[in-house]
């Protein structure tokens, strides 16, 4: 199998007119004998026992050619495409065939092919990470989050309705005097202030006592989901059941006890002290890889084609899909519960598909430019790393990951890390 001529015929497509000599064709064609034979009946001979001379004869000479190409054709694609130092797109590709005979054949592919990639200043990003420090504000709302946790609703019967009061009411909804569907309810629970009903809904309640009935008006939003009532005057008819609200613990030591084992207060906000400043540390350093990604995205030249952000989708709902798998269920019944169909799910994935794929690109030509290599010994370490996570033997990881795979990821962390090594952080102002 050779190349026989490599022409680029517009932006990321190649043409490549392959070879395939006698020796492979006649091998494939004795291959596709043996298997055809059997579903061959041939008068004077058993069936699957006639010669392949014989089957010739009778079918024509070329009878297995077309099977016996269709089986060369991806091996010797593989073949011209590392000659030409190009990387297929799995995208359309338009196959002819330019001559055949028992010396072999040549046929002619179009592909879509990676671009040709530059990548210039990458070493020297300005990053500008978010602050490490950890603020007394930081601690105090933390706590706050903890006392949350840990208060209990009561019953407020000594006054009126407040912000952030929990209240039950029935309410039913009139637009020109006439109910409309879905806007009644019996005993609602709604906080006030949590802004989940449309704007002045909830201030109105504010001020009302338990068993009090009464009607509040509202302007629905011209962006309302509910296209008849979009921009409409409605009139709510409420009663007002219940009032409670949350009754906070003590911030004191004996809170720090109950919800830690810390014995004081002081001693707890260490805790929550040492805790956030773990959190900002990984929320640093997450900040500094959003923003090389970002960056690398900006320095990257590329006209890409689209197919290499649809395979990128496909291989994430791929993925997806496996995770989905193992909590029992499949991509069917998630897009059924979620009221989406393919086409919004592949939408949904685009954005970060793109980012991805512009990140491969950027690291491999880094690595290409730094000249990084890869040893025997990392790629066994890398393989025996994932054979310990996925928790199966080394061979059957090797059986599903090629040398290849591993060896570009390897060769994109290093560039990863030749970037980071070379930028520039910056403190917040």
């Amino acid at each position: 199998m050779s190349l026989k001529s490599s022409n680029k015929v517009e932006t990321n497509r190649y043409e490549l007119v392959v070879e395939v000599d006698g020796a492979a064709f006649n091998d494939a064609i004795n291959k596709v004998y043996k298997k055809e034979v059997k579903k061959i009946t041939v008068p004077g001979f058993r069936k699957g026992k006639a010669p392949k001379s014989i089957i010739e004869n009778m079918y024509g000479e070329q009878v297995f050619y077309e099977d016996a190409m269709q089986m060369l054709y991806p091996e010797a694609l593989d073949a011209a495409a590392k000659e030409a130092n190009v990387v297929i797109v799995n995208d359309k590709i338009d196959l002819s065939v330019e001559s055949v005979d028992k010396n072999g054949f040549v046929f002619k592919a179009v592909v879509t092919v990676e671009p040709e990639v530059a990548i210039e200043n990458y070493k020297g990003i300005e990053i500008t990470p978010k602050s490490l420090e950890v603020t007394e504000e930081d601690i105090n709302t933390e706590l706050k989050k903890v006392q949350d946790r840990n208060s209990r609703i009561v019953t407020v019967e000594d006054r009126a309705a407040e912000n952030g009061d929990i209240t039950v009411i029935d309410f039913k909804g009139f637009v020109d005097d006439v109910a409309f569907e879905g806007g009644e309810a019996e005993n609602y629970s709604l906080t006030l202030g949590s802004n989940s009903f449309i704007p002045g809904f909830e201030d109105q309640i504010i001020g009302h006592n338990i068993g009090e009935e009464f009607s509040i008006f509202v302007k629905f939003p011209e962006d309302y989901q509910a296209e008849e009532l979009k921009g409409k005057d409605a009139e709510f008819k409420i009663k007002l059941h219940e009032i409670k609200k949350k009754e906070l613990p003590e911030l004191d030591d004996e809170f720090a006890k109950d919800v830690s084992d810390c014995d004081t207060l002081d001693a707890y906000k260490e805790t929550l002290k040492s805790k956030i400043a773990e959190d900002k540390q990984k929320d640093y350093d997450k900040d500094i890889d959003v923003q090389i990604v970002t960056k690398l995205a900006e320095l990257l030249q590329a006209e890409i084609p689209q197919a290499m952000f649809e395979n990128q989708i496909t291989e994430d709902i791929r993925n997806m899909e496996m995770n989905l798998k193992q909590q029992g269920l499949d991509i069917e019944t998630y897009l059924k519960y979620t009221g989406m169909d393919e086409e919004t799910l592949r939408n949904m994935y685009r954005d970060r598909a793109e980012k991805q794929v512009k990140l491969n690109l950027a690291l491999r030509k880094i690595a290409e430019l730094e000249s990084i290599v890869v040893s025997d010994e990392e790629i066994s370490d890398e393989y025996n790393s994932l054979a310990s996570n996925f928790g199966v033997d080394v061979e059957k990881v090797k059986e599903v990951i090629g040398t290849s795979d591993i060896t570009r990821d390897i060769c994109s962390r290093k560039a990863m890390g030749i970037v980071k090594d070379n930028s520039i952080i910056k403190k917040e102002e």
